[in-house]
């Protein structure tokens, strides 16, 4: 007789309850700020035991990091569309888009809050900056590939992202197309 392997099913259970618990923590921050819920207050939300929150994560903050850690490493991929300004247009628009949706607000204070929350809180900072360096120098090399002539990744941050993010955390305006394509022109025309 043959023997078969163990079905596994995609997701499962495990998943589901990382999911709903996952939202609950973007959901509550979102309406009322960081430090303003408890793990009950999580698992209530999101449909599970207090213990179940406890087991897979120990701590609130150890949630809270992680949650922050998986939204913003799962944001788009970074765009190659044969040109440094198409690829930062392209980019741009996606942060915008990510950080402009329904839980980017959540997630973007969460990320602030965390990194002023001890060792675990900067190193999950660390770990989303160092990820997003890397991914802006990926696409900074193949415009320099090309022969252009492409800004440093701190330029990208100071030029582009920096200005986005601080219109939304403190609701300055709106991120429109044309502000967005004014930020990326300005970087691409410094000499």
């Amino acid at each position: 007789m043959e023997e078969r392997e163990p079905v596994r099913r995609p997701g499962g259970r495990s998943a589901r309850v990382r999911a709903a618990v996952h939202q609950a923590v973007t959901d509550l921050v979102a309406e009322r700020g960081y430090g303003e819920f408890t793990v009950a207050d999580v698992a209530s939300r999101a449909g599970v035991a207090d213990t179940s929150v406890y087991r897979r994560w120990g701590t609130l903050e150890a949630l809270l990091t992680d949650v922050a850690l998986t939204r913003l490493k799962a944001q788009s991929p970074m765009p190659d569309t044969g040109s440094l300004a198409g690829d930062l247009h392209t980019y741009a628009t996606q942060v915008a888009r990510e950080i402009t949706g329904p839980d980017g607000l959540a997630v973007l204070r969460l990320t602030v809050a965390l990194s002023n929350r001890g060792e675990r809180g900067l190193r999950a900072r660390d770990d989303f900056l160092a990820e997003r360096a890397r991914l802006v120098q990926e696409m900074l090399d193949r415009a320099a590939e090309r022969g252009e002539n492409p800004p440093d990744a701190l330029g990208v941050l100071d030029h582009i992202m920096a200005p986005m993010y601080i219109r939304v955390l403190f609701g300055v305006g709106p991120l429109t197309p044309d502000y967005i394509a004014g930020l990326v022109d300005r970087l691409l025309e410094r000499p």
